[in-house]
């Protein structure tokens, strides 16, 4: 990882782009929490354990609640795969850049929804989160995810206390990294709460812009690593 130059490494693997990507995760979250009926859509843990509990409840039809975002998720991930391997041969480029077209896509689709269908909305937010984690899973060289923090600040405490043990140089850039993203996580979710506050159901198509400029970055750091101007 430490010998690796920056041409070897993909466009898709560049610091500022997994800043704004998870910028954009942050606010999402605070985005579903706020406006889309108190509900964190980016990760599906708590879904399931509430899916067990009400199935224990034998409170099926709220169990069925939970199930259809954990589902969502899971589809996610399988469309992120299905593209991966229908632009396989046309380069990861045009893979990443059709995974960003699909999130602002239906960010757009879920700015227009009305609370409703908060339901829906919820299930493609769980949707575009699984398919943007499963498409840039590392910063760096390193494995990250961008549209939530637990395995992030696992990740950079295990290398700021391999600097401190070691002294090693790229174990500590390594953590920085790391608490970089969760720091870029952090303030989306704050950027969050005053959007949604001005702009209601309608604060995520910020969120669509976000990775518009993620489109942008990516797209010129994958021009430099090829070394075109």
């Amino acid at each position: 990882m430490a010998s690796e130059t920056l041409r070897e490494r993909p466009a898709a693997e560049a610091l500022p782009l997994a800043v704004v990507l998870a910028v954009a995760g942050g606010f999402l979250d605070a985005y579903t929490y706020l406006t889309r009926g108190g509900v964190f859509a980016n990760a599906e843990t708590g879904n399931m354990v509430l899916l067990g509990v009400r199935l224990l409840q034998g409170e099926y039809q709220r169990a069925a609640a939970y199930l259809i975002p954990i589902l969502a998720f899971a589809l996610g991930i399988w469309v992120s795969e299905a593209i991966r391997t229908a632009l396989e041969s046309r380069g990861a480029l045009r893979r990443w850049q059709t995974v960003l077209g699909v999130e602002m896509g239906v960010m757009v689709l879920v700015a227009f929804l009305p609370e409703e269908l908060n339901m829906l909305a919820n299930c493609l937010v769980a949707f575009t989160s699984a398919v943007q984690m499963e498409s840039f899973r590392r910063v760096e060289g390193n494995p990250f995810v961008s549209t939530m923090c637990t395995g992030n600040l696992r990740s950079g405490t295990e290398q700021l206390f391999r600097r401190w043990q070691t002294g090693d140089r790229m174990a500590g850039r390594n953590a920085g990294c790391y608490y970089g993203v969760i720091a870029a996580f952090i303030a989306g979710a704050a950027l969050g709460a005053p959007v949604c506050a001005a702009l209601g159901l309608r604060a995520v198509l910020v969120c669509a812009g976000l990775l518009a400029v993620c489109f942008v970055l990516l797209t010129a750091e994958e021009r430099k690593r090829r070394g075109e101007p």
